[in-house]
C-alpha cells in the first residue's frame, strides 16, 4: 500500500506554522486543532521543520515555562524525514519506529502535500490485513 492512499482518505490539511511564532502559540493551535504535531513552514507550502508536542514537554521538563516565550524555530526538528505519495506504508512505518517518531511530511517536488500518522499507517495497515483475511476466507469457503 502507498502513503498516495492514506492521504486520499485524510480531509484535513497540514497545520503549519511560522518559525517564529512562539511556543506558547503553537501549542494553543496543537490543543485547538487536537493534533499532535505541526509543520514549520515560512510560507505554508515548504516544510522547514516539525516542532511536536513531546519536543515542547522535553523542553518544559528541561528549562520550565520560559521556553514557551521563545520562537518555534529554536526548538523545532530541523533533520526532517519525509516521504513521498509514492512511499510505501511499510517503509514510512520502518522509519517511523527506527527514528522515534510518529509524524512524517508528505513532500511532492520540495512542496508539502500532506502529512501522515503512525496512527494513519497502522490503521491502513489493518484494513488491508482484514480485506486479505476476507478474501482468503471467501476462497477457502468457495465464494
Amino acid at each position: 500500500m502507498l502513503v498516495q492512499s492514506i492521504l486520499k482518505g485524510k480531509s484535513a490539511g497540514v497545520v503549519t506554522i511560522r518559525p517564529d511564532a512562539t511556543v506558547s502559540d503553537a501549542s494553543k493551535v496543537l490543543a485547538e486543532k487536537h493534533i499532535g504535531s505541526l509543520v514549520v513552514s515560512e510560507d505554508g507550502t515548504t516544510a522547514q521543520g516539525i516542532l511536536s508536542e513531546r519536543d515542547i514537554v522535553r523542553e518544559l521538563a528541561r528549562i520550565g515555562s520560559g521556553c514557551l516565550e521563545k520562537s518555534v524555530e529554536h526548538y523545532m526538528t530541523r533533520d526532517l524525514v519525509t516521504c513521498t505519495s509514492q512511499s510505501s506504508v511499510e517503509d514510512v512505518l520502518t522509519q517511523m519506529t527506527e527514528g522515534r517518531f510518529r509524524h512524517v511530511p508528505v513532500v511532492e517536488d520540495d512542496q508539502l502535500v500532506g502529512i501522515v500518522t503512525i496512527g494513519d499507517l497502522v490503521k491502513a495497515q489493518l484494513t488491508e490485513l482484514a480485506m486479505e483475511k476476507n478474501a482468503l476466507e471467501g476462497m477457502i469457503m468457495g465464494h
